[in-house]
């Protein structure tokens, strides 16, 4: 198997090298740093396997691994557990959290071995049993924060803000910030009690604590922190089910 590694840190790269150049029926092609390097590699050196970090500057894991060809595999390697059930829907062939040991990837390559032998069956079926041992729908979130990686759960979370190509978590007296868009944050099963009330933030509907209507068809929240958000026209059908939702922002 012709297996490319793509990670922007270098030490998580020259694991996955140390381990797997012990593995006979393995050959590491190359190792790229980023989403675009990963994706100009593959055209290139044409690999049967891409291992996928999900946290990169510019393209992450997921969008790489949706940009893949037809018969390239991707197994994702990273520390964020959050994003097992949307590698599932990309068809990963397994999820390998960090940190891992070598026996723990020789399982992941035994899983790959059966994907590139053309194996008939269920192409989910792998990822399957690689996710036994996660949480089968996560309530928290994990963010970086102060250098090592910080478990928020999101019933702690009253509201979360964009910010450009990150989100703001507020769950006073903290905020966190992360690295995924708003949108992203939304389909995540994980995040089925946030609800978009206007096209910059979501809230928690269980930190809602009262709707009053305002002036122009706006309506404002108050969360149970005591701060409130404004509920533009577009999304109040969520909270004023007998509203006009024309126009807004």
């Amino acid at each position: 198997m012709k297996l490319l590694i793509v990670d922007d840190e270098a030490h998580a790269r020259s694991k996955l090298l140390r381990f797997l150049l012990k593995v006979d029926d393995v050959t590491i092609v190359g190792e790229a740093e980023d989403g675009i390097e990963a994706l100009r590699a593959v055209a290139a050196l044409r690999p049967d396997v891409v291992l996928l970090d999900i946290q990169m500057p510019g393209m992450g894991g997921l969008e790489v691994a949706a940009a893949l060809p037809a018969g390239v595999h991707c197994v994702f390697v990273t520390a964020y557990d959050a994003y097992a059930l949307r590698a599932f829907d990309l068809n990963a062939v397994d999820y390998l959290l960090k940190p891992y040991t070598r026996e723990r990837l020789l399982a992941t390559v035994a899983r790959l071995r059966e994907r590139c032998a053309g194996s008939n069956a269920a192409p989910r079926q792998s990822l399957v049993a690689a996710l036994h041992s996660l949480q089968p729908v996560p309530r928290h979130w994990l963010v970086p924060h102060r250098g090592v990686l910080r478990k928020i759960p999101l019933s702690d979370v009253q509201w979360v803000q964009a910010a450009d190509n990150y989100i703001e978590l507020h769950a006073p007296p903290g905020n966190y910030l992360d690295r995924t868009t708003l949108a992203a944050f939304l389909a995540h099963p994980a995040a089925a009690d946030f609800v978009r009330v206007h096209r910059s933030y979501a809230v928690n509907r269980a930190h809602v604590q009262g709707v009053a209507t305002r002036d122009k068809g706006d309506a404002e929240l108050t969360l149970s922190s005591g701060h409130t958000l404004r509920l533009s026209r577009r999304f109040r059908e969520h909270f004023l089910p007998d509203a006009d939702v024309t126009g807004g922002a």
